[in-house]
């Protein structure tokens, strides 16, 4: 009776850090989707900023940071949302089937792999891929070539630009590391 027992405490103990994991995945995924409008509405100000007078052009400048700092706290929102889903198919989904004696893996919180094993996954995370690299690489890239066109900068901040050029391959490289392209369990 003892071992029932605590056999029912453990199960409740992970149906309730499923239950915490699935909140923070949740509050994660808000947090992390949101970063995609806020960088667009800031390429929006600074542009606007940019083409309304030739001297503005230094503010170019800025876009590439922005993509780097919203764009490494996207890609470390979206790994962390990915390894919450892992821990819960690979690990706490052994633990309930161990408490439970259940045989049938799948049954066991099954929408975390259910999700993943649909015919249409693999495409939609290559063009979500795609997505994320124009929004936070190729955006920052795209306002370095214009400033590169359009200004005539020092040295110094020449310089500088190439750096950032080197920031947004390194975060492009990071994002494509990180992409989580793989389906099922």
């Amino acid at each position: 009776m003892d071992n029932d027992n605590n056999q029912q405490e453990m199960l409740e103990i992970y149906l309730k850090e499923y239950s915490k994991l699935k909140a923070e995945q949740a509050q994660r995924i808000g947090f992390r989707d949101n970063m995609l409008y806020v960088t667009l509405g800031l390429f929006g100000g600074i542009l606007s900023f940019v083409l309304s007078d030739k001297v503005n052009y230094y503010a170019l400048l800025v876009i590439p940071w922005i993509c780097l700092i919203l764009g490494w706290t996207y890609l470390v929102n979206d790994e962390k949302i990915s390894a919450i889903g892992r821990y819960i198919r690979l690990t706490l989904t052994e633990k309930v089937k161990e408490q439970t004696n259940c045989s049938d893996i799948e049954s066991i919180f099954g929408w975390e792999i259910a999700h993943r094993s649909d015919k249409f996954r693999s495409r939609r995370k290559i063009e979500q891929l795609i997505i994320d690299e124009i929004t936070f690489v190729l955006s920052g890239i795209a306002a370095l070539v214009s400033f590169w066109f359009m200004a005539n900068p020092p040295l110094a901040i020449h310089f500088l630009s190439w750096v950032e050029l080197l920031f947004l391959l390194v975060l492009g490289i990071e994002i494509f590391i990180y992409a989580d392209l793989a389906t099922g369990r």
